[in-house]
């Protein structure tokens, strides 16, 4: 699911060249999509997108660009060296708020502003979605739709034998820590975590973050005030260390679908990811309400932390036609609905009745609107890619020596972050 290569990234920007105008006039019998999207319930909802493209494009050859393996990494590497060889693909997936930002500096992609009029898609996009999709006075992707972020999940089984009861409304992080000590102490595992990719772990830290700092919080980290050593942050490495602690020993060998697998299995009690895992637990058929249940991460109710999947088109698509075409594909009300029930994720669009979506996506599509909406960092939507890596390595040198200060400083020599208030 989410999963960036950011040490890649710097490869790409360096890669960068050329600007935002090109030929999309001459139309081509082609079109290739690159995407990440390699789990049980992530390519079947890849196929949504390229199927529904073909239905109206049947003279068009649709090269499934998926490439599996690094937790998306590999994706970046193969993009960097597709652009510096000049060789780009049409259309490829990012993520909105800083990431595309960073794409449109570099001159790689097009503008899909014209997408965004042809579709009336601003209007019915949550604001902070729209203003993370806009940046110069333009629109430059769609998204496919959003993942909350800040997901508590649980299997109903593994806590039913463990004599701890399912967690409700008002959960608190106490309450969190005293139910894993409980699961450990019944010889089962506590939670679960796909450790191999490192983006969870960081999700994982996001979470109890946001839990700590709540969404007032989380505005002054977008707007450069938070203290990273101040005692927010070290409330939250404490926190962070007891939950993390109970992982899973088998988390560093683990992607997060097989955790997701896992969890739906009755192998953990808990885990904590975007709602990616929702997919993967109805393709492992696991029974919402009877195998697995959920509640916003503790201390984050009110609060959404969207991840959002979003394509855009190279500056220099050989099939460039198509390409807008595809984001056309991707914009269309019916086609969204389809792609967001296979994915777990929920339409971005108002106009989308989701009547016809499980309960689970009911009620993330009914957060999205009501809630408080937050980018997040780990999937490079709200700060640059450079805190991302700094983050990233931060939060992985703190799971190895749970140590504050080795944290914080590995945060520190990575980015210039504020060390008190301002």
């Amino acid at each position: 699911m989410k999963r960036i290569g950011i040490i890649a990234c710097a490869v790409i920007l360096a890669a960068c060249g050329g600007g935002e105008q090109a030929n999309f006039s001459e139309p081509t019998n082609r079109l290739e999509v690159v995407s990440w999207w390699v789990s049980p319930s992530e390519h079947p909802a890849f196929e949504v997108l390229l199927n529904a493209f073909k239905e109206d494009n049947s003279d068009v050859d649709v090269i499934d660009g998926t490439i599996s393996g690094g937790g998306g990494s590999n994706v970046q590497v193969a993009l960097a060296e597709r652009l510096r060889a000049g060789d780009p693909p049409d259309v490829w997936q990012t993520f909105l708020g800083s990431s595309l930002r960073a794409w449109v500096d570099a001159g790689k992609i097009a503008d899909a502003t014209a997408v965004y009029s042809d579709d009336n898609l601003g209007p019915t996009l949550p604001p902070k979605l729209l203003e993370a999709a806009t940046y110069k006075d333009k629109q430059w992707g769609v998204p496919t739709g959003s993942h909350r972020g800040n997901v508590l999940w649980f299997n109903m089984n593994v806590l039913r034998d463990a004599g701890v009861a399912a967690p409700g409304p008002g959960y608190t992080t106490e309450a969190f820590i005293g139910d894993l000590d409980k699961v450990a102490a019944k010889g089962k595992t506590p939670l679960c975590l796909g450790g191999k990719d490192r983006f969870t772990a960081t999700e994982l830290f996001e979470n109890t973050l946001l839990g700590v700092i709540g969404p007032d919080g989380f505005s002054n980290v977008a707007d450069d005030k938070f203290d990273w050593r101040g005692t927010q942050l070290k409330e939250t490495l404490t926190r962070y260390g007891q939950i993390v602690s109970q992982a899973d020993p088998s988390a560093d060998g683990m992607t997060w679908d097989a955790a997701a697998k896992k969890l739906a299995t009755g192998g953990c009690a808990f885990l904590s990811m975007n709602d990616s895992v929702y997919g993967e637990l109805e393709a492992n058929r696991a029974v919402e309400g009877r195998d697995f249940g959920y509640v916003p991460y503790p201390g984050t109710s009110g609060a959404y932390l969207a991840v959002v999947d979003t394509f855009v088109v190279s500056a220099d698509a050989p099939d460039g036609v198509n390409a807008m075409d595809f984001l056309e594909t991707v914009a269309d009300p019916e086609t969204s609905l389809a792609f967001n029930k296979v994915k777990g994720s929920v339409p971005v669009r108002n106009n989308v009745d989701v009547a016809s979506l499980p309960a689970y996506q009911q009620q993330a599509s009914k957060s999205l609107w009501e809630d408080k909406v937050l980018l997040s960092i780990t999937h490079g939507e709200l700060l640059s890619t450079g805190f991302q890596q700094g983050l990233y390595d931060a939060v992985a040198t703190f799971v190895q020596s749970g140590n504050q200060n080795a944290f914080i400083d590995t945060l520190q020599n990575s980015v210039a972050v504020p060390v008190s208030g301002r």
